[in-house]
């Protein structure tokens, strides 16, 4: 029960609450004027990259609840307090580009938070490499995005880098605990639906 209690506790903070980063926001504060089509498509681009962080924070919230062993447990929720510094740094630049965070943020989350749980129900080591895989798909999804900023806004594509760089390091620490390899039906269900996700966002 306490174990769902701090689950609840982690799910309000990370939809209600501003997140704090640990690390500064990277890339410069002020840099050259984005045309209003840049800025939109920046402001999307950047909505997608939070919802990102918000399911993935409930893919790790949702697996420390089910983990077997305390050791995985502590290794998801680290994970998951790194990734804060993510979420923090896509919710100022959302501000910065007078956007908004997605409005359905609140079903990614309880959707991300079951499939976490699910994945995790299978064993400790089906839930680790439920983390490489995530972890490989957004790296992924990163490249694609740092191929699609407008190359003015070396601010967003900064931050882009910069997570892109800590997904590497969650990824490899994920594969040093002992994480099994996914069945391809698996991964290509996870690709499917982060498509629908991320589409979705990027509009809504």
């Amino acid at each position: 029960m306490d174990a769902w209690i701090s689950a609840a506790d982690r799910s309000l903070r990370a939809l209600f609450a501003p997140a704090r980063a640990s690390r500064p926001v990277p890339g410069p504060p002020q840099g050259p004027e984005l045309s209003q089509s840049e800025q939109r498509e920046s402001g999307a681009l950047m909505r997608v990259n939070h919802t990102g962080e918000i399911a993935a924070q409930a893919l790790y919230h949702g697996q420390a609840c089910v983990a077997r062993s305390e050791h995985t447990r502590e290794l998801l929720l680290q994970t998951a307090r790194e990734e804060t510094d993510h979420l923090a740094w896509c919710e100022q630049r959302l501000s910065e580009l007078g956007s908004r965070p997605s409005l359905l943020n609140p079903l990614w989350y309880a959707g991300s938070f079951a499939i976490g749980a699910l994945a995790a129900a299978f064993g400790d080591r089906a839930s680790l490499g439920f983390v490489v895989e995530t972890e490989r798909q957004v790296e992924g999804h990163l490249d694609e995005h740092l191929s699609r900023l407008p190359a003015r806004d070396e601010r967003s594509r900064r931050i882009v880098a910069a997570m892109r760089a800590d997904e590497i390091i969650a990824h490899g620490a994920a594969a040093a605990a002992g994480a099994a390899e996914l069945p391809s039906p698996a991964r290509a269900l996870m690709r499917h639906t982060a498509r629908v996700m991320t589409r979705t966002a990027y509009w809504i």
